[in-house]
């Protein structure tokens, strides 16, 4: 392997030390994971799964915006993206021996991701609940609630969708600079 630039020796240190900024990521992946065990012990209680089987769970109706699409958003999304955003977030500076592309950008992807997961979970959970009961007691309504369902769990993926692209964007000119410091070397 050759010797580190003076660029990267200077910022090595930096680089593997200061990832106090991560414990967030870290703290929001463990409650997503509560969240979602709360939410998958709830959801096989012989009444409330009577009442989402009703309501057409898992296979379609509103029941499916609850169990399965609540429930595997807020682990898959909340527990293990934000936690692989992390563990990214802190091996590229110790594998490249350089600072991330950008320490605000990786703040930006964490709260972009964080609001965008809690608010399509949420928007998912409240319309599967709304729409669940109006289509045992009075299913005539249901078009009409329906009708706000897509706007609403458009704008949280948007700002979801803008976390990830944030993520994204951040590791791509972070494996760019390294790249362009190793070929200057």
């Amino acid at each position: 392997m050759r010797p580190m630039s003076e660029f990267t020796q200077k910022h090595a240190d930096a680089s593997t030390d200061d990832h106090h900024y991560l414990i967030k990521f870290l703290l929001m992946s463990v409650f997503s994971f509560f969240i979602g065990t709360v939410h998958g012990l709830l959801q096989v209680i012989p009444a409330v799964r009577a009442w989402l089987d009703s309501i057409g769970s898992p296979y379609g109706g509103p029941g499916h915006m609850i169990d399965p699409l609540a429930h595997a958003h807020i682990n898959l999304v909340g527990g293990v993206t934000i936690l692989g955003m992390a563990v990214t977030y802190y091996l590229l500076p110790v594998i490249t021996r350089i600072p991330l592309y950008s320490r605000r950008l990786a703040e930006h992807s964490f709260w972009w991701t964080v609001v965008g997961v809690y608010a399509f979970y949420t928007s998912l959970m409240i319309f599967g609940a709304i729409e669940g009961n109006l289509f045992l007691h009075d299913p005539a309504a249901l078009p009409a609630v329906h009708h706000y369902y897509g706007p609403v769990i458009s704008v949280a993926a948007s700002i979801l969708a803008v976390g990830f692209w944030i993520y994204l964007a951040n590791v791509a000119l972070s494996v760019r600079q390294y790249r362009q410091l190793r070929r200057a070397a």
